[in-house]
């Protein structure tokens, strides 16, 4: 029998949650892709705590103009400031079980010009 396309992405992610884990000096960027909208978060798994989160929600982001790819580059931009005023210079990266393209893929390497290293 075929799996769903949520069983299939929960098989991903516990894939990718036995090899990812973040910590208070590298925490885990952790994505959620809704249809509307692109959540991104840095988890310190150490201490099970959110560190920092972001998403096109917010108030700038959400008056922004253009296509979901679009906004998801602004939120990766936002979440890459907001670490580093933070103190936070490197993360890992968990795509949650999304395949590393489009939106995932802009907000990633958005991040990444704003200056995190992954």
């Amino acid at each position: 029998m075929a799996l769903t396309k949520l069983e299939r992405r929960a098989k991903i992610k516990m894939r990718v949650r036995k090899i990812v884990s973040g910590s208070a000096e590298r925490p885990r960027m952790s994505i959620f892709r809704s249809n509307k909208e692109i959540y991104a978060q840095l988890i310190d798994d150490t201490q099970g705590v959110t560190l920092l989160a972001t998403s096109s929600k917010a108030k700038d982001i959400a008056a922004a103009t253009g296509t979901k790819t679009e906004k998801a580059a602004l939120v990766g931009k936002l979440i890459a400031e907001k670490a580093i005023a933070a103190g936070i210079n490197a993360v890992v990266f968990d795509r949650n079980g999304y395949l590393y393209h489009g939106r995932v893929k802009q907000l990633a390497d958005a991040a990444r010009e704003g200056g995190l290293k992954f």
